[in-house]
């Protein structure tokens, strides 16, 4: 057997570990940056869609918690842009109770919102999702061909549809 400061030591007991997921090799390190942050439970920053619903993860980011001087309960604070901030108002109760719930006891009193522009900041883009692409502009020769297209059904809606249709079916064909 190797000695166990030998190279070949270290690989075959790497080796006899197998796979490891990607998570648990970097769960340390999240860990100390969310406890930096005073997130205690990771689970809030990593689960965030799960624990908030769709719909409210898609307009909110958890930025901070904060826990008050002998104060029982932390302040969850929570970025989302001007526009979204009474919808998500709304529904701060509701989920005050499912954090709470992520983490065991009613460790969450109160959440706070904190709005910013829709450019965002450095750290905490407001923009939470990837904005569509733009289409190109089309082409005034695919225009007319689509147009000669729509021009041969007398339904209106139908003639629309078939314009569009042309249009994807050129566009994917150039």
């Amino acid at each position: 057997m190797a000695h166990p400061s030998h190279p070949a030591a270290d690989r075959s007991r790497r080796r006899s570990r197998g796979f490891q997921a990607a998570s648990s090799l970097l769960a340390a390190r999240v860990q100390k940056a969310a406890e930096g942050r005073g997130f205690a439970v990771t689970r809030l920053l990593t689960h965030w869609p799960e624990i908030a619903g769709a719909q409210l993860a898609a307009v909110t980011r958890p930025v901070r918690i904060s826990h008050a001087r002998g104060g029982l309960g932390a302040t969850l604070t929570l970025l989302t842009t001007g526009p979204m901030a009474p919808m998500v108002e709304m529904q701060l109760p509701q989920l005050r109770e499912r954090v709470n719930a992520c983490y065991g006891y009613n460790a969450v009193s109160r959440i706070t919102l904190t709005q910013t522009a829709a450019s965002g900041f450095a750290e905490g883009h407001a923009r939470f999702t990837h904005a569509p692409p733009e289409p190109p502009a089309p082409d005034p020769a695919l225009l007319e061909r689509a147009a000669g297209v729509a021009r041969q059904f007398d339904d209106p809606g139908l003639a629309q549809a078939m314009a569009r249709l042309a249009m994807n079916v050129a566009r994917r064909r150039s």
